[in-house]
């Protein structure tokens, strides 16, 4: 069962990121922050839900936190800092961006870069444990996935519609044929062990 706060006491923010092991667009971070004791039994790990039910509960989400913030960081500046960086800065811009100034952030995975003052907590598969960092998962991905999809619309040729700028075969082998776009990261050389084919 998910649960809503790890420390009660605290005005708390769950963070998440979408889309840092993709070829192509931005890596996209949410900041939510939940009322205590909030409960929804539908919210879960992004990943565990269908896109049909992440896009239901998006605005659930939305219209129930007390603060929630989406923020992105572009291929061209993940390849300026690296994936890494470029996941920690996209949290960074959505916590800037949340009118409640968060006292705690918890943080799905197990190493985040300090932000401002703010204590905070890297929790491993945070996402299926705690509401707040479930929900921003969703709401990460589901601006992701709607960003692709309208990028999708002018290359058609790499398959976005569906695989998200993540490294399918369809997607690597177009990557082949038709070379890079401006979207591409470009640190992601066709050498790469996630551009191999076979």
């Amino acid at each position: 069962m998910l649960i809503s706060t790890f420390q009660q006491e605290f005005v708390e923010a769950g963070c998440d990121e979408a889309g840092r092991g993709c070829l192509a667009g931005p890596v996209f971070a949410a900041a939510v922050v939940f009322p205590p004791d909030y409960c929804n039994a539908l919210l879960n790990d992004s990943k565990q839900l269908s896109e049909k039910k992440r896009m239901a509960l998006r605005p659930i989400i939305e219209s129930e936190a007390l603060d929630f913030a989406v923020a992105s960081v572009s291929a061209e500046e993940i390849d300026s800092i690296n994936i890494l960086n470029a996941s920690y800065l996209a949290m960074h811009r959505a916590l800037d961006m949340l009118k409640t100034k968060a006292a705690y952030i918890i943080v799905d995975g197990n190493r985040f870069k300090a932000y401002q003052d703010i204590p905070h907590q890297c929790i491993i598969k945070g996402d299926g444990k705690y509401l707040s960092i479930a929900a921003a998962s969703i709401l990460a991905k589901t601006y992701r996935d709607e960003y692709m999809d309208n990028l999708a619309l002018d290359f058609p040729s790499y398959d976005w519609l569906s695989n998200k700028g993540y490294p399918t075969v369809s997607h690597r082998k177009a990557v082949l044929e038709f070379g890079i776009t401006p979207h591409h990261r470009k640190t992601f050389r066709i050498s790469d062990p996630q551009l191999k084919l076979f």
